[in-house]
């Protein structure tokens, strides 16, 4: 009796089972949501603050829990929030409502600006543009919105960003502008 040929994954297959295994280990951590202190960010760049998120020092941001979808990587310039598009999230029509989709990349290009600033600021967004390029189900199992800086400067930041399946299917692209304020 031989055995059947092994069917090497594929491409789309390797990014999903790699997202699923970062979102089991995120959610393994427990990482609570809600609101830190003033004292959790106080001397910390904004780098630092991702970091003691990805930890669970700082809790994860109450809206990641209402609309599930969690921070899964940061570094200086880039964020990648990922979701599972579910039913609860769809419009009239029967997809994805288009406020999901945004808020995932507004939090990735704005939290890309965020990484980059130093000790005792913070920031706002100012504006959000928003393309929307392929209708989004819950068929597919799992998004990242990748947000990566464009200009860090005193006053404003921008950052461009993606919102894709582990197919690399373009769902939507973004780009914004942040205000950088002095943190009270």
């Amino acid at each position: 009796m031989s055995a059947l040929p092994h069917t090497p994954a594929s491409p789309a297959d390797t990014t999903l089972a790699a997202w699923q295994a970062r979102d089991a280990e995120l959610r393994a951590r427990r990482l609570r949501s809600g609101l830190g202190r003033p004292e959790q960010f106080a001397g910390l760049t904004g780098m630092q603050i991702f970091e003691a998120m990805l930890i669970g020092d700082i809790p994860v941001p109450p809206i990641s829990e209402t609309l599930d979808f969690i921070l899964v990587e940061a570094e200086p310039g880039r964020v990648q929030f990922q979701g599972k598009p579910q039913f609860a999230h769809y419009n009239p029509l029967g997809s994805v409502h288009g406020g999901w989709i945004a808020t995932l990349l507004d939090s990735a290009l704005a939290c890309a600006v965020h990484t980059l600033l130093p000790v005792g600021k913070t920031y706002t967004t100012l504006e959000l543009k928003v393309n929307f390029v392929k209708a989004l189900t819950d068929r597919v199992p799992l998004v990242r919105a990748i947000g990566e800086i464009i200009y860090s400067g005193g006053r404003i930041g921008t950052s461009q960003g993606k919102l894709v399946g582990p197919d690399g299917t373009l769902f939507a692209h973004a780009t914004t502008t942040c205000i950088v304020l002095d943190a009270r």
